[in-house]
C-alpha cells in the first residue's frame, strides 16, 4: 500500500512540474517572438541608413533613386518609339510626354546622385529590356495596345513607391526628387490612359495577385564614384512644358 501511495505522489509531482514548465514557456515565447530582433523593423532601418548633409539616407531612398534612373533608361526610348510608331495622335502624344518627362527626371536624378555620391546604373534591367523587345516586335494597333498597357502597368508600380518615399524620407534631396517624380509619373499615367487602350480590369487583377516585387540593387552608400554615362540625347518638342521642379513656384502638370 505504501508503494502505491509513493508512486502516486511521484506521478502527481511530475504532472505539476510539467504544467508549470509549459506555463513558463507560454509566457516567455510571445516575448521572444515579438521582440525587434536583428534584421527587422527599426534595426534594419538604422543599419541601412547613412548620414549626409541633406539628412539621413535610407536603403529605400537609395533604391528609389536607382529606380528613377532605371525608369528613364527604358521609358525614354519607348517614348521616342511611340512617337514614330503610334497609329493615333493620343499614342504619339503619350510618347512625347514620356520622352520629355524622363529627359527631365533623368537630369534631376543624376544631379541628386552626384550630390549624394551615389553610383547609378547605365543599362535597363532584364525585365525592362524584355518590355522593350516586346514593343520592338509589335506593329499597328497591337503596338498601340501593348505600349499603353506595359507602360501604364509600370507607372502604377512606380507611383506607389514614390508615395512611400515621399511620406517617409528624411532626406531633403530625395524629398524634392519624389515631388518631381510624382508630378511626372502622374502626368504619364493620365496620358497613357487617354489613349483608350488601357485594360483596367487586367491592372486590378494583376495588383490583387502580384507578389512583393524583388528589391532593386541599390547604389552604394555615399562615397567616391564615377559619374554615370550620358542619357540618350533628346531635343524637346516645341511648346512642350516640362513638369516643374519642386523648387519652382506654382507647380503644374502638362495635361
Amino acid at each position: 500500500m505504501r508503494s502505491i501511495n509513493r508512486t502516486g505522489l511521484v506521478s502527481g509531482t511530475g504532472l505539476i512540474i510539467t504544467a508549470l514548465t509549459a506555463t513558463l514557456v507560454a509566457l516567455v515565447f510571445p516575448i521572444w517572438s515579438y521582440a525587434d530582433r536583428s534584421g527587422t523593423g527599426l534595426d534594419t532601418l538604422n543599419a541601412q541608413t547613412v548620414s549626409t548633409q541633406f539628412g539621413p539616407l535610407s536603403g529605400l531612398d537609395r533604391e528609389f533613386i536607382t529606380k528613377v534612373r532605371l525608369a528613364g533608361l527604358w521609358e525614354l526610348p519607348a517614348g521616342q518609339q511611340a512617337q514614330e510608331r503610334g497609329t493615333t495622335q493620343a499614342v504619339r502624344a503619350a510618347g512625347e510626354h514620356l520622352t520629355e518627362g524622363h529627359t527631365f527626371l533623368d537630369s534631376r536624378v543624376r544631379n541628386v546622385a552626384a550630390r549624394l555620391g551615389l553610383e547609378l546604373p547605365n543599362q535597363p534591367n532584364p525585365q525592362q529590356r524584355q518590355w522593350l523587345a516586346t514593343l520592338d516586335a509589335a506593329h499597328g494597333v497591337d503596338y498601340d495596345r501593348k505600349f499603353a498597357n506595359i507602360l501604364r502597368k509600370a507607372h502604377g508600380k512606380v507611383f506607389s513607391v514614390v508615395a512611400q518615399v515621399r511620406a517617409n524620407t528624411r532626406n531633403s534631396l530625395v524629398r524634392d526628387l519624389a515631388d518631381d517624380a510624382n508630378t511626372t509619373v502622374l502626368d504619364h499615367i493620365k496620358v497613357l490612359e487617354a489613349t483608350g487602350y488601357v485594360d483596367f480590369d487586367a491592372l486590378a487583377q494583376d495588383a490583387a495577385t502580384a507578389s512583393p516585387p524583388p528589391l532593386t540593387n541599390s547604389p552604394a552608400p555615399p562615397g567616391p564614384t564615377q559619374s554615370p554615362g550620358s542619357p540618350i540625347p533628346v531635343t524637346p518638342a516645341a511648346g512642350y512644358s516640362l513638369p516643374p521642379a519642386a523648387s519652382r513656384a506654382n507647380p503644374s502638370s502638362t495635361p
